[in-house]
């Protein structure tokens, strides 16, 4: 609204119309500006540290609204200029000046709002700390259960107050770092309270003091990165050293190579062979492993020296090309670069083998969880000898599981899924030894029911992870095969708390189950749709094709959409639906232009079908924008808006399962016959899809959710009650 007035052109002649049009946007900006500051306002009375600074700020912001509502008063005027009245017209550099003071004061006013948001999660952490300590120190069993219900509260409030914050954070990284963290404190919070139980009715128990021991350590170093994460800081001033993939490595290896292309002189050899040098380090960690396939390590090892091969080849044309740029040494230098990227594709396609498939193996070994249940039956019996034997094969099952992660941590295509990947290493290294300890414990007090019970709770824990591992397997597997993209930013409102009672907003909502079970079937053949798009896509031999991308885009858009309305997956409210609905409408008639572009190249007799199949897309695309981006107002009008989105999603993805057979059949037909489309040259690179499309949209990765720990409470207090 305020660049609509910045903007504004004046005319000689102005229109009634365009006249109130001006005062409308003047007055619209004022209400909004009154709207803001009365939150700031009550932020402030609650806030007194920091009342001034938010009152002058507020004040300032109120004043800048009122003086482009005065500034846009011109709607009653027949002539502005002649009149004493200053007006948008007379004075625009008012309207200007008004502008930047409500827009540096309305930003102001956030920064202060944010300041006391960080400042609140700092306290309830800092509460929570002091809970703890005096946890620690309680000898009876009676003072335990006081202190402990009151530190379920706080943990409950912490877990809400960081849970606002994982929302509002826009770098996928901290997001995923905070859902790590969350994650931990969850489960420790159930852990710390049978751990604390188990040591104080067995208080002279070593095994069973190290077992607290580790829980209380990790739950202060969750509550530490949290504060880390909030406030953008770290400890001493230390920076965070960012972990090095070999997928991230390779990613920023093949940008420098093929920058080439436009800039000879932009980097040194040296920088490249560095670059190279550093990337085959961290193919050591494959080569260099016991878990690693004999067949693995040899092609890793091939394609390594491969790859040096090729770089040299590189560097001396590149070399001869700085001298001399004749066409000749030109395409030389072309071929290289392909070769060096070709070579780079096929290391990262090993090494991604290598990793996922150690995964799939140990992962589908250990789901019977046979040293854990052997664990729990010769604790049970006071077996000491026995229970020694299965703590170390545990202890050899841990070790292949962080291998296993520390690869998959080089493969993972993401830096959120590298963080999910350190968690569950992270994970994997401390619960180990928690459950040995809690093992020992209970064999040295087979007929102890909580000690039975700590050892159940961190059995649990360990068995969750590794469920975890099988999503996080999949995602991996998801964004090498091109499935994912980059991701969508949400960007949360800022909240007022309270305060917004009074205040009416635009809230975004979820189906409630009735309406889920109304759009099931609509759902469903949505999905039927999505598979028969993924299959035409696999048949295509040149998966780097425009059409085919396109197709990929919006089937996986499609299934998020089908998700959602199962109540599953990343798109969470009807806002976040009618956002995707409107990005999958873009997205398809960026495979109209496609289509219009594949005409130009196949025969005429086919040319019209191609054409009028473009026209329709075009059609029912704009259909659906407008669907989607019309006004529903009401529980009703919104579901209805839902179903219309989800209807012509679905004829679209329906006209999409028609058109791909149809431009692979014309493109074959085109390349059998006499040539009208050009053949790609012999050395053309053979590209994998990565999830670095930014095409295709990507289901967020939140592996990690905190569950509500209200029930820790309301279940300690039953049980000791008993």
């Amino acid at each position: 609204q305020i660049t609509t007035l910045i903007n504004h052109k004046d005319k000689p002649k102005r229109s009634d119309k365009t006249l109130q049009a001006i005062q409308r946007v003047g007055q619209a900006v004022n209400l909004a500006v009154g709207r803001f500051v009365t939150v700031g306002e009550a932020i402030a009375n609650e806030n007194h540290e920091l009342k001034e600074e938010m009152s002058v700020a507020c004040i300032e912001a109120r004043r800048a609204g009122e003086t482009i509502a005065q500034l846009t008063d011109v709607a009653s005027l027949d002539h502005p200029e002649s009149d004493s009245h200053i007006t948008i017209f007379t004075d625009k550099t008012g309207v200007v000046k008004a502008a930047r003071l409500l827009l540096s004061s309305v930003t102001k006013v956030l920064v202060l709002a944010d300041r006391i948001v960080i400042k609140q999660i700092i306290t309830s952490r800092n509460k929570v700390l002091a809970t703890m300590e005096q946890l620690e120190k309680v000898s009876s069993f009676q003072e335990f259960v006081q202190i402990f219900s009151q530190f379920g509260n706080e943990m409950v409030e912490f877990a809400h107050l960081t849970g606002d914050r994982q929302n509002d954070l826009k770098d996928e990284k901290k997001k995923a770092r905070m859902a790590a963290s969350r994650a931990v404190l969850e489960k420790c919070t159930m852990m710390l309270l049978t751990a604390s139980k188990t040591c104080l009715r067995h208080p002279d128990c070593e095994s069973a003091r190290i077992n607290k021991d580790g829980v209380f350590h990790r739950m202060r170093l969750a509550l530490e990165q949290v504060i880390e994460i909030v406030t953008d800081s770290r400890p001493n001033g230390e920076n965070e050293m960012a972990p090095i993939s070999i997928y991230s490595s390779i990613k920023e290896f093949k940008i420098k190579v093929e920058g080439l292309r436009e800039n000879l002189y932009f980097l040194s050899k040296e920088n490249l062979s560095t670059m190279l040098e550093v990337i085959l380090e961290h193919t050591e960690d494959f080569t260099d492993s016991a878990y690693t396939s004999h067949e693995h390590r040899e092609h890793i090892l091939e394609l390594s020296k491969q790859a040096k091969m090729e770089l040299e080849q590189l560097v001396s044309v590149w070399m001869q090309a700085q001298n001399q740029k004749t066409k000749d040494l030109m395409e030389d230098l072309e071929v290289a670069i392909l070769k060096t990227c070709q070579c780079m594709n096929e290391l990262k396609r090993e090494v991604h083998s290598a990793a996922t498939s150690l995964a799939a193996d140990l992962l589908k070994y250990h789901t019977d969880h046979m040293v854990l249940k052997a664990l729990k039956i010769t604790g049970v019996e006071g077996n000491l000898e026995a229970a020694a034997e299965y703590t170390c094969k545990l202890s050899e099952q841990k070790e292949q599981l962080v291998e296993m992660c520390r690869l998959l941590r080089h493969v993972s295509g993401t830096e959120p899924l590298e963080i999910t990947c350190i968690h569950a290493e992270d994970t994997f290294q401390v619960t180990g030894p928690q459950i040995i300890s809690a093992a020992e414990t209970l064999a040295l007090h087979p007929s102890s029911k909580i000690a039975k019970e700590n050892l159940e709770v961190f059995c649990e824990a360990w068995e969750s992870q590794l469920s975890d591992m099988s999503l996080l397997l999949r995602e991996i597997n998801d964004v090498f095969e091109g499935r994912r993209g980059e991701k969508r930013v949400y960007l949360s409102l800022p909240r007022p708390g309270k305060h917004n009672a009074n205040l009416k907003a635009l809230k975004p909502v979820k189906l409630d189950t009735e309406e889920q079970a109304k759009i099931a079937k609509l759902g469903l053949e949505l999905h039927l749709l999505t598979s028969d798009v993924d299959s035409e896509t696999e048949k295509w031999e040149d998966q780097e094709n425009e059409i085919v991308q396109h197709g990929q885009g919006m089937s996986s858009m499609a299934y998020s959409m089908y998700l959602f309305t199962r109540g599953e997956g990343l798109l969470k409210t009807t806002q976040d639906l009618f956002h995707q609905a409107e990005i999958f409408a873009t997205e398809g008639t960026k495979l109209a232009s496609a289509l219009h572009a594949l005409s130009d190249q196949v025969h005429d007799d086919d040319k019209p079908l191609l054409l009028l199949e473009a026209e329709k897309l075009i059609s029912m695309c704009k259909q659906l924008q407008i669907a989607a981006k019309a006004s529903a107002q009401g529980k009703s009008a919104t579901f209805t808006k839902v179903d219309a989105c989800i209807l012509k999603t679905r004829n679209v993805m329906t006209l999409l399962c028609q058109l791909l057979p149809l431009c692979c059949k014309l493109l074959r037909k085109n390349k059998a016959g006499n040539g009208c489309l050009k053949s790609a040259p012999p050395w053309k690179e053979d590209r994998i899809r990565t999830g670095t499309n930014a095409r295709t949209p990507e289901r967020r990765v939140d592996t990690f959710g905190i569950k509500s720990l209200e029930n820790h409470v309301t279940n300690m207090t039953f049980l000791e009650s008993k």
